[in-house]
């Protein structure tokens, strides 16, 4: 098991701070967990339609959307951050 946790608005759009899941053998990168999500739901699809801007972190590291996720115990999904 795998623990999701949103942040921000993508927490607020998919309605909910976090999740364990059991990721399927074709999610390997952070890439193709975000194309999985978009596929559970309307709530997923619609935080993530533009995935290109979601930042990640694996183990609290940010990581690159072509980063592999074997062996992750927390992936982080968050919005850009602005500075002010």
């Amino acid at each position: 098991m795998t623990k999701l946790v949103y942040f921000a608005w993508v927490r607020e759009r998919i309605g909910k701070p976090e999740e364990e899941v059991s990721l399927p053998a074709s999610v390997v990168t952070v890439e193709d967990l975000l194309r999985w999500l978009k596929g559970r739901g309307d709530e997923y699809a619609h935080a993530l339609r533009h995935s290109e801007v979601i930042r990640v972190a694996i183990n609290h590291e940010h990581v690159d959307h072509r980063e592999k996720i074997a062996g992750a115990g927390e992936i982080a999904l968050f919005p850009p951050m602005t500075g002010g």
